[in-house]
């Protein structure tokens, strides 16, 4: 299978299964990954997601050219466009799909193009040591075009991202932890235990807030601050409300663990 799906408690995986081809994107692992985040988006009992690459040399090294290039041929320019416009993205997170459950890349090598564009659209990033990152789309004759040009300068700096996005420049994990492209590095072995205790950090956590927080973030940053901070006040008010808001001072109260059940 190109897409393997594996649940840990209440952590989904998400493990890009090519590790042959650089766990690189054809038309079969396009569609094993939309199948595996509305699976995950639509399981009440998955709080967050870890996404990883088979193997220790690849995240993901983006699309399959050769293969993609088949695909892609066998529609006309309009069904291309509207299948932009109104289907999954890329790697099924990088447009028209809204997760606000949490989501971790674990970066196990290089992670470019396309691969670079899933890992953008996750939450936390995490990478091996060894792991690559480039948005080299130019360099093949085409620009990122499954949120390269738009995550990356609201993740780091825009004269950062030029560099990266005109030159087609490939930059080291320590590179990408100096400019905010990842949150930490780690020895390549401890990549998945580090997502996973991430993840489980997260899942200690009510997991309603945890959404609506996202969420705040997310619809907050192209906002006034004035809009922002009415979008937070919508989005907090409900959740003040819920079993688990309860759930917390009371257990505070009895100097314990709380028992969340995102209710």
């Amino acid at each position: 299978m190109a897409v393997l799906f594996e649940k840990k408690e209440k952590i989904a995986i998400i493990t890009i299964n090519r590790p042959e081809a650089m766990n690189s994107l054809d038309g079969e692992t396009l569609e094993g990954l939309n199948k595996a985040w509305i699976d995950f988006r639509d399981d009440p009992d998955l709080w967050v997601a870890i996404i990883t690459g088979a193997g220790d040399r690849a995240f993901c090294a983006g699309g399959d050219l050769k293969s993609l290039r088949d695909y892609y041929s066998s529609m006309t320019p309009i069904e291309r466009r509207e299948k932009g416009e109104k289907g999954p993205g890329v790697g099924g997170i990088t447009r028209n799909l809204e997760i606000w459950k949490p989501i971790i890349a674990a970066i196990n090598g290089h992670c470019l193009a396309g691969g670079l564009e899933i890992a953008l659209a996750c939450d936390i990033r995490i990478a091996a040591e060894t792991a690559t990152f480039g948005l080299t789309e130019v360099s093949r004759g085409i620009i990122p075009g499954a949120g390269g040009t738009q995550r990356l300068p609201r993740l780091i700096s825009l004269a950062k991202s030029l560099e990266m996005i005109l030159c087609a420049d490939r930059i080291d994990a320590q590179e990408a932890l100096e400019i905010g492209l990842v949150s930490r590095v780690v020895r390549g072995k401890d990549v998945m235990a580090e997502a996973i205790e991430t993840a489980e950090r997260i899942c200690r956590n009510a997991p309603l807030a945890v959404r609506a927080a996202k969420e705040a973030i997310y619809r907050g940053l192209d906002m006034p601050l004035a809009e922002g901070l009415r979008l937070e006040q919508f989005l907090a008010e409900p959740i003040r409300q819920t079993e688990d808001a309860k759930e917390g001072p009371r257990a505070f109260s009895e100097k314990r663990e709380p028992r969340f059940k995102g209710k």
